[in-house]
């Protein structure tokens, strides 16, 4: 149950979804699911329309600020939300401002550290392998991009665009779902099984929307290694 004094900080990728409220009221909408039942005061909100990528995000900043003038706890809907890199959260470590975040309300500050980092680290290996597939692509003169091409290859000679980009966004999903595999780990689960169940009752559900089994961990933990 929550008690005390609480900022909320939001933050959407693009303008147009900052116009649109698109994924804000569900931001919104957790963190007031969360904070509902307990003596709490949300005694400030911030929004911000920024890439997940930079650091420079003055709207946290303010957020912190307020926090810091309140005494007040910062609190997110979602982790990823936070940051995905290790540098942003050892700045925000470093702030001396405690915070919550709504989909995973037992991490602490060694989690976090421990979740960006593979967040980093995974996002640098996509980011690679994409390097290396469209470098391989150059290097067998197979053109990318333009009207002409619109079922051309990006990964290899006779790979459809679609088919890339179906494996892109699959690669993303694996990339957000990796550290919280990395965390069902280390709190002991050691089988593919027992890593599904978590994840079911966790509420995270599959790039589908269905339940966790088995065989889906096991396809993911062999796309990650």
């Amino acid at each position: 149950m929550a008690t005390g004094r609480f900022v909320a900080y939001y933050r959407v990728s693009t303008e147009r979804q900052g116009r649109s409220g698109l994924g804000l009221e569900a931001q919104q909408k957790a963190v007031a699911d969360y904070l509902n039942g307990g003596r709490w005061k949300l005694v400030a909100e911030f929004t911000e329309v920024e890439s997940g990528k930079r650091k420079d995000r003055p709207k946290l900043a303010e957020a912190l600020a307020a926090c810091r003038a309140y005494g007040a706890t910062l609190v997110i809907a979602k982790l990823d939300r936070l940051a995905r890199n290790v540098a942003f959260v050892s700045n925000l470590m470093e702030s001396g401002v405690d915070f919550v975040a709504v989909d995973f309300p037992q991490a602490n500050k060694l989690t976090v550290h421990i979740l960006a980092a593979v967040a980093e680290h995974e996002r640098e290996m996509i980011s690679q392998r994409t390097r290396d597939a469209l470098a391989a692509a150059k290097a067998r003169k197979v053109k990318l991009g333009g009207k002409r091409h619109n079922s051309a290859t990006i990964h290899k000679a006779g790979v459809p665009k679609s088919v890339a980009v179906r494996a892109e966004k699959a690669a993303a999903f694996a990339a957000n779902i990796a550290p919280i595999i990395a965390t069902i780990r280390a709190e002991g689960a050691d089988t593919v099984r027992a890593i599904a169940d978590a994840l079911n009752q966790r509420g995270v559900p599959t790039r589908r929307g269905g339940l966790w089994g088995p065989s889906q961990v096991q396809r993911l933990l062999t796309r990650n290694t």
